[in-house]
């Protein structure tokens, strides 16, 4: 007995049917996947575009002692940061993890500032190594000055010229400097920076 006719077309129309709803459907999730690309393309323009434009200077550099002063020099549209954390960075590239038992501890070699200055512990919220400030906000054309010192040699250093020593290893190199941003609604910026350190008369440090 032959196949009615009417079922026959009635069943190939549902066939096509469901070709069309998985054609339509794949071109919907591609077309999802474009949109999704390309909104997350325009996200990281727009959030690298906003990247926090700083004018870091070291100035009034006398003896040991000095200011660094953090300007917020742009872009304008960012208009501010809510929070900006600065940390002194090694200056060097060199690898100075213990190689062998006893000092300088793992906890020694991470609390020594690996540079030729750093903050003045305890002074504007800096921390008792020296590493880091208290975190702070900005707006766009502002800035702020920081007390810096310059960095002693580590206590398992000995002779009696380790200053000297200490500070003829950072002569003609930067101080390193990361700065953390952060402004509501956008992912935070880590930006890097590196400032040459003026010289300064030499002082016997006597401690």
């Amino acid at each position: 007995m032959g196949t009615p006719w009417a079922a026959l077309v009635g069943g190939t129309t549902a066939v096509f049917s469901a070709i069309a709803a998985v054609g339509s459907w794949r071109a919907a999730h591609r077309a999802n996947s474009t949109a999704d690309a390309v909104g997350r393309i325009e996200r990281d323009r727009w959030h690298a575009e906003q990247l926090p434009q700083f004018r870091v200077t070291i100035e009034e550099r006398q003896g040991d002692r000095a200011t660094l002063r953090v300007h917020l020099a742009g872009p304008l549209p960012l208009c501010r940061l809510d929070e900006i954390r600065v940390e002194v960075v090694q200056s060097d590239d060199m690898d100075y993890s213990p190689r062998l038992a006893g000092p300088p501890t793992p906890e020694q070699v991470a609390a020594q500032v690996w540079g030729p200055l750093r903050f003045v512990p305890g002074s504007d919220g800096a921390d008792r190594n020296g590493q880091t400030v208290a975190p702070f906000a900005l707006a766009v054309g502002k800035g702020r000055p920081f007390g810096l010192e310059r960095t002693r040699s580590p206590l398992w250093w000995d002779g009696n010229d380790r200053e000297a020593r200490w500070r003829d290893k950072w002569l003609n190199l930067p101080m390193r400097l990361v700065l953390t941003c952060r402004r509501e609604g956008y992912e935070p910026w880590t930006v890097p920076y590196a400032l040459d350190v003026p010289e300064a008369p030499r002082v016997r440090f006597i401690g």
